[in-house]
C-alpha cells in the first residue's frame, strides 16, 4: 500500500512539474493571466489523466476548484469573471440526463429485468454459439443505447458468468462472448444521446454554440454506425474464435443478492417507466421536452415507488458525474478565454481539406481515448475542432463524440473493457481483436457517414 501511495505521489509531482514546464514553453507574451492559468490546467489535467496519479473523478473536482480560484479571484487574474458558469456544471442538463440513466439501470437490476432479457435471448438462440454471441451482442448493444454502457456490461457479464463456467472459461466461445459484450456495449453507446458520456459532452458543446441536437437526430448519426460496427465485430469474432457448431448451454446466473423475491408490481412499474422514458426521448421533436427534462421521470417516480432506495443512490456512479462536470467546465474555460480560437485558427491556417481535418480529429480521438478518459478527450478536442471548423459544429462534434467510442485496445481504454478484463476469462492480448478492428475501421466509417448526412 505504501509503495502504491509513493508511486501516486511521484506521478502527481511529475505531472505537475511537466505541466508547469510545458506552460512556460507554450505560453506567449500576449497571453492574459486567465489564458495562462487555463493552459496550465489543461496540461495538468491531461497529465493526471494519462498517469492516473489520482482517480479521474478527482481531476474533475480539481478543474472546477482551480477555475473558481484562478478566474474568479482578483489576486490571480486582472479581470475576475463570474465563475458560476464553471461551478454550475454540476447541475448541468447533461448531468441530470446521465443520472436518469443510472436510475433506470439500477431499477432494472433490482427487479431482475436484465436477467429475464438474458434468459430470453438464450432460449431464442438455442445451442449454436454463433447465434448466442449474436443475441448477446444485440441485447448489449440495445441496452447500451438506453442506459450506461458501463452498467450494461456489468449487468450482462454478471448474467452470463455461470454460463461461461459451464462452457469452460478457457473455451474460445467463452472468450468470444466476453470480448463481444464490451465491444457491443461501446459501439451500442454510439446509438443514442444518453448511450455514452462523450455523447453528452458533444451535445453540450453543440448547445453552447446554438446548434442543439435532439435524441432522434443523434440516432440518425449514431445508430447506423453502431449497428454496422457491432455486426462486423460479431462476424470477425466468430471467424477468429468460434469453431464449434454446438455447445451445451445451461443456466444464467445465481448469486445471493438476486435470490430475494421481486415484486411483480415493482417490475411492471420499472417496465412502464422505462418504456415511457424511451418513448418521450424518441418523440422529443414533437413535444419539445428536452432529454434532461424527460430524465426527471425515472428520477422522481422510481424513488417514490420504493424501487430506488437511499442505498441504491449512494452506490451510483457519482464519480463519473464529477468527471463529466469537470470536463464540461474545462471545455467552457477553453472557449471563454479564447485559447481554442487562438490555436484553432493556427491549425486551420495549414490549408488542409475539411475531410482531412475530420479524419485527423477522428483518429486523434480514438488514439487519446485509448490511453485516457474518452470524456476528457472529447472535452479537449471538440472545442478545438469547432475552432478549426467554426462553420461545421455538428460535423465536428458528431465525429469526435462517436469516435470516442472506438477505443477498445487496452483494459483501461473504456470501462466495459476493464469489466470484461476483470472477469479473468481473457488476457490483455485478446483485446487486440476488437481494439484494432474498431480502432482502424470505426473512425473512417464515422467520418464517411457524417459527411454523407451533411
Amino acid at each position: 500500500m505504501k509503495n502504491i501511495r509513493l508511486k501516486s505521489v511521484i506521478l502527481f509531482l511529475v505531472a505537475l512539474l511537466g505541466a508547469l514546464g510545458l506552460t512556460y514553453l507554450l505560453r506567449e507574451t500576449s497571453f492574459t493571466p486567465a489564458q495562462t492559468s487555463v493552459l496550465f490546467l489543461l496540461l495538468f489535467s491531461v497529465a493526471l489523466w494519462l498517469t492516473e496519479a489520482v482517480p479521474p473523478f478527482s481531476v474533475g473536482i480539481l478543474i472546477i476548484g482551480f477555475l473558481a480560484f484562478s478566474l474568479g479571484y482578483e489576486k490571480f487574474t486582472d479581470t475576475p469573471v463570474d465563475v458560476s458558469m464553471y461551478t454550475q456544471t454540476l447541475s448541468s442538463s447533461v448531468i441530470w440526463l446521465m443520472l436518469g440513466g443510472f436510475f433506470l439501470a439500477a431499477a432494472m437490476t433490482k427487479t431482475r429485468i436484465d436477467e429475464l432479457l438474458v434468459t430470453l435471448v438464450l432460449s431464442i438462440c438455442g445451442k449454436n454459439p454463433r447465434n448466442v454471441l449474436l443475441g448477446m451482442m444485440i441485447v448489449t448493444m440495445v441496452a447500451s443505447m438506453l442506459i450506461s454502457n458501463t452498467a450494461t456490461t456489468s449487468m450482462v457479464i454478471a448474467a452470463i458468468m455461470p454460463l461461461l463456467v459451464k462452457i469452460g472459461k478457457n473455451s474460445p466461445a467463452s472468450k468470444a462472448l466476453i470480448l463481444g459484450i464490451p465491444i457491443a456495449a461501446t459501439t451500442g453507446g454510439m446509438g443514442t444521446l444518453i448511450g455514452s458520456p462523450p455523447n453528452a459532452i458533444a451535445a453540450g458543446a453543440l448547445a453552447n454554440v446554438g446548434s442543439a441536437i435532439d435524441f432522434t437526430r443523434w440516432m440518425t448519426y449514431g445508430l447506423p454506425v453502431s449497428v454496422l460496427l457491432t455486426l462486423i465485430s460479431w462476424y470477425v469474432l466468430t471467424r477468429v474464435l468460434i469453431k464449434e457448431s454446438k455447445l451445451k448451454l445451461m443456466g444464467t446466473r445465481s448469486d445471493g443478492k438476486h435470490d430475494l423475491p421481486v415484486s411483480p408490481v415493482q417490475r411492471w412499474v420499472v417496465t412502464l417507466i422505462l418504456a415511457a422514458t424511451v418513448f418521450l426521448w424518441l418523440t422529443s421533436p414533437w413535444h419539445h421536452l428536452s432529454t434532461s427534462a424527460v430524465a426527471a421521470l425515472p428520477l422522481v417516480v422510481l424513488p417514490l415507488a420504493g424501487i430506488i432506495t437511499g442505498e441504491d443512490i449512494r452506490s451510483m456512479g457519482w464519480d463519473t458525474l464529477l468527471l463529466v462536470a469537470g470536463g464540461l467546465a474545462l471545455g467552457k474555460a477553453l472557449q471563454e478565454t479564447g485559447l481554442m480560437d487562438l490555436y484553432g485558427s493556427r491549425i486551420a491556417a495549414a490549408q488542409l481539406s475539411d475531410t482531412l481535418f475530420y479524419l485527423m480529429l477522428a483518429y486523434a480521438t480514438m488514439f487519446f481515448s485509448n490511453i485516457m478518459s474518452n470524456t476528457a478527450t472529447c472535452t479537449v478536442l471538440i472545442p478545438l475542432g469547432m475552432a478549426i471548423l467554426p462553420h461545421q459544429p455538428i460535423e465536428v462534434a458528431m465525429i469526435i463524440g462517436l469516435s470516442a467510442s472506438t477505443a477498445l485496445l487496452l483494459p483501461v481504454s473504456t470501462p466495459p473493457n476493464a469489466i470484461a478484463f476483470s472477469s479473468g476469462v481473457i488476457e490483455q492480448k485478446d483485446l487486440r481483436i476488437g481494439g484494432i478492428l474498431i480502432g482502424l475501421l470505426g473512425p473512417a466509417l464515422i467520418v464517411a457517414w457524417v459527411l454523407l448526412l451533411s
